[in-house]
């Protein structure tokens, strides 16, 4: 079987990797007839863990209709985090399911505190400042979901979350369809995170090549509200939707890598550490706990495919860490949904030598440290460095056009050392004197 990766559906059940306490339990017979009437939806792949040890199965996308509790045109949106335009940003909407309209003050600070656990991981926390994050409410009839404690417990909820989805207690699935209408509520939808009311371990996670019906994003996320673990699951699925990392662990019985080098950038069929696709970071002290090189099995398969590290989070959320060379690929990722430079006045606005051109950089920090240049008619004006508001005529251009004004910041990052990457984190606005 292929290594899969975000270009295909891909759903990602991060379920208690090392957590032996939450090892999930395989349920017998039918889980949740309530939930499982109307459309079968779509056959995806699952993975999924238990105490650690990854399985696959195939389950189908429950899409079983169900009822607005609210009226959904007045449902309340919340900006969690605005730092720029819906355009320029990575959009991700925050919504809960299980929670009654008296409850929504719980899954105000259930969402809260999930977020604050996420954004304490790198790279997400040196980047937060690319993230747009809206709260979303969807009131529900019940408090709860289906599926907890007990396989035939039957909760009406908006957005139709429920545990044993294909009879695996905690793989935790939701209705697409109901989750598109609540998410189109918010100014800009890039990714979705679902927290279902509950203190039972578990969740979901899956990406699209494209959107789905009616939908502008390209992956949801599930997790359960009142674990301590749980956040883990939005952690990793981001790895897949924002960063195309694979997984990095292996099936007993895969055997050896049978498919040509994987265009992801955290597996490699290479073993010499010269061709490693990372071969810039080998020898380097992982934040992991090992050193970068290459070390044998990732994507399923036992042989002949090497991982940067001995473990990572995308291999087991007993870790809380991406390695280094997954590090680089979310920050490439970041940039290539979110623009650091961002600008009031559109680049088809007609300009004068005296129009005040006025830009701002996305607050990132930490690991990051932008530079903004400017350029008149290509040639760069070192004065104007880091000046966040010029105009042509201050950065030298004289006299009638056509004539070209460029703003470009770069990210300083030691965290990027692929010249791939580098351009990625490179962004720019043109405008035109005529």
């Amino acid at each position: 079987m292929p290594i899969r990766s975000c270009t295909r559906t891909r759903w990602i059940a991060s379920l208690g990797a090392g957590i032996a306490a939450t090892a999930a339990l395989i349920a017998a017979g039918s889980a949740v007839p309530a939930q499982a009437a109307g459309d079968p939806g779509d056959v995806h792949e699952v993975e999924y863990f238990t105490a650690g040890r990854p399985h696959h199965t195939d389950v189908r996308t429950n899409k079983a209709p169900t009822q607005p509790h609210a009226p959904i045109a007045t449902t309340p949106v919340t900006p969690f985090q605005q730092t720029g335009p819906t355009s320029g940003r990575l959009d991700l909407v925050v919504m809960g399911d299980g929670y009654t309209a008296p409850q929504q003050g719980d899954f105000s600070a259930d969402a809260r505190e999930k977020l604050e656990e996420i954004f304490a991981i790198e790279p997400y926390r040196s980047y937060r400042g690319l993230f747009n994050i809206w709260l979303v409410e969807a009131p529900s009839a019940d408090s709860g979901v289906t599926g907890d404690p007990t396989a035939d417990v039957t909760r009406d909820t908006a957005l139709g979350s429920y545990f044993f989805c294909d009879d695996i207690e905690r793989l935790l699935c939701v209705n697409p369809d109901a989750v598109t209408t609540y998410a189109n509520k918010a100014p800009a939808a890039d990714i979705v995170f679902v927290i279902a009311n509950s203190t039972k371990y578990g969740g979901a996670g899956y990406t699209f090549d494209t959107p789905p019906d009616n939908a502008t994003y390209r992956g949801i996320a599930t997790m359960s509200s009142d674990n301590e673990r749980s956040y883990l699951i939005g952690a990793h699925e981001l790895g897949h939707s924002i960063g195309n990392l694979a997984d990095e662990y292996q099936y007993a019985g895969y055997g050896a890598y049978p498919d040509p080098e994987p265009a992801t950038v955290n597996l490699t069929t290479y073993r010499d550490l010269g061709t490693a696709k990372w071969y810039r970071w080998l020898g380097e002290q992982d934040p992991t706990g090992s050193v970068i090189g290459t070390y044998e099995g990732g994507g399923y398969y036992e042989t002949g495919i090497y991982r940067p590290t001995d473990t990572s989070i995308m291999r087991t959320l007993a870790s809380t860490e991406f390695n280094l060379v997954g590090r680089e690929a979310m920050i490439a990722g970041f940039y290539a949904h979110a623009d650091a430079l961002t600008s009031s006045t559109p680049t088809t606005a007609p300009l004068t030598p005296s129009t005040r051109l006025t830009v701002d950089v996305a607050p990132v920090n930490g690991l990051a440290a932008p530079t903004v240049t400017w350029y008149a008619d290509g040639k760069r004006v070192d004065r104007a460095t880091n000046d966040l508001s010029v105009t042509p005529l201050e950065l030298g251009v004289r006299g009638r056009g056509p004539h070209t004004i460029r703003a470009a910041v770069s990210d300083g990052s030691t965290s990027l050392r692929d010249p791939g990457a580098r351009a990625a984190a490179t962004n720019s606005l043109t405008w035109w004197l005529r």
